[in-house]
Order: C-alpha cells, then structure tokens, then sequence
C-alpha cells in the first residue's frame, strides 16, 4: 500500500508534546484534514530549519507524509499574511486552540470552521480593543460547527418561535428555557434571534461580531456554561494562565487589566 502524503497544507499548529529529546508531535489544524498530529523529526536541535516556523498562531504550509495515526512532518513553511498575536491577544488565541483540542475529533474535516478560526486569529492581532467580541463570535462558529449549539430562535421545549422581550438562558441538554428568577445574566428573545439571524448570514463571522456587541456581557456565561459542559470540565487553562499573569502584574505594581471576563 503506498505512503499517502500531503503537500502544503494550510494549517495551524495547537499544541505540541515533547517526542524524544530532539524531536517533537504537533497537534494542527489543518483545512481538508481537520486536527491531525505530527511528528516533526530533529526539530528541537538549534539547526532545524522547523524551529522557528513552527509557531502556534502562525498561518503556515504543511506537507507530511504516513498512514499512522501519527504522520511524519516533511516540510513546514510560513504562509505569510498577518503578524503573530502579541500580549493578551496570544492568550486570547491560546484559550481558541485549547477549544479546538477539547472539542474537536482527529481527522474530522471542519473546512468553514478553519476559515472562521484563520480570520479570528488575524482579527485578534489587528483589534486589541475587541477581543471580547472576538472569543464570542468565534465560540458561536465552534459550538455551531461541532453540532453543540442549539437552535437559537426557538424554545428548546416547547419547539416554539422565541417571544421578543421574554427573557432566556441556555440549558446545555434542551437548549432555550425561560429564565428563573435569579437568572440575572439571561438575554432577551430578540437578541437570541439576532443571534440566529447572524449564523444565518452568508459571512456568520463578522454577523455575529455584531450581533454580539450591545450584550456581550451577558452572552459571556451563557456561552461558557455551553463549553465546560460539552468539555467536560469547570474551567479553562488558559483563563487561568490569565489570572497568573495579572497576580505578576499585581506584583510588579503594574495596574493589571481584567482581561479574564473575556475567556
């Protein structure tokens, strides 16, 4: 049976393990493979020409070749187009590949989410200010692409069109319910159906930017509660990674940012 190979690839890395003491398994993201691992021979030794473009955030062109689960690395160069998030913006870009590596399977193809996570990576290094808007624009195309997000126009239950100035939350298992008393951070109907309306968009990205931005806030925890349910997990570490750089700062006597509200 012959090798099957791949050449030039676009792709990003996630994460990267060590393999031995030279060389190293990358886990990426490609566009027609989806996540896949790798295994970059030498890699580590101050010669490699892999070292300094195997870099995570980096728009890059992979070629590799095997029929393993793990495939070997042939050639590795960077694409070009945008610089590398920088500061908290490669914090906020660390926090999406640890969404991908939780919630998407080896060699499962998600074409549209790839060109959706591309785009939030260059928007994270271009837009500073917008980060927030940024992380929930594109947990709405994870969740959405990985089949975990509910209709967002209907009742969960009741299969029911959404009443505009009622207001809801996001059960993980039934979708959308009416809010309790108590439920303080739930939003309205019609900002659910905005919502809808923006994944709905021929370019649900950018849509849903600015569907997000007058109620953010709220949508933060509504989202999140999605995500620690389908991980498996009550947080995350790169939200925690935050709060260690921000008790540095704190340390130094710098004034921190909180920055954590937006993981």
């Amino acid at each position: 049976m012959a090798t099957r190979r791949s050449a030039e690839e676009p792709a990003y890395v996630l994460h990267r393990y060590d393999w031995s003491e030279s060389s190293l398994v990358l886990e990426v993201f490609t566009r027609n493979h989806g996540r896949i691992a790798l295994v970059a021979k030498g890699v580590k030794r101050p010669t490699s020409q892999f070292r300094p473009v195997l870099l995570p955030l980096q728009a890059l062109l992979l070629s590799w070749g095997g029929d393993a689960e793990v495939r070997t690395l042939k050639s590795a160069q960077w694409q070009g187009g945008h610089v590398m998030p920088t500061g908290e913006a490669l914090i906020s870009g660390t926090y999406l590949n640890e969404l991908l590596m939780r919630l998407l399977a080896r060699d499962d193809v998600h074409a549209a989410l790839f060109d959706h996570y591309a785009l939030t990576v260059q928007l994270l290094a271009e837009r500073g200010d917008a980060q927030q808007l940024i992380l929930r624009a594109f947990e709405l195309m994870l969740l959405r692409d990985a089949g975990l997000l509910p209709d967002l126009g209907h009742d969960g239950s009741a299969l029911t069109p959404l009443t505009t100035r009622a207001h809801y939350v996001v059960d993980p298992e039934h979708g959308l319910r009416l809010a309790r008393d108590g439920e303080h951070q739930a939003l309205l109907g019609e900002h659910w159906i905005s919502l809808q309306q923006a994944l709905d968009a021929p370019d649900p990205l950018i849509a849903s930017l600015r569907a997000c931005a007058p109620f953010e806030v709220a949508l933060r925890p509504q989202l999140r509660s999605l995500l620690h349910y389908h991980c498996g997990v009550r947080g995350f570490k790169t939200r925690q990674l935050m709060i260690d750089v921000q008790a540095m700062s704190r340390s130094t006597t710098l004034t921190p940012v909180d920055s954590t509200a937006s993981l």
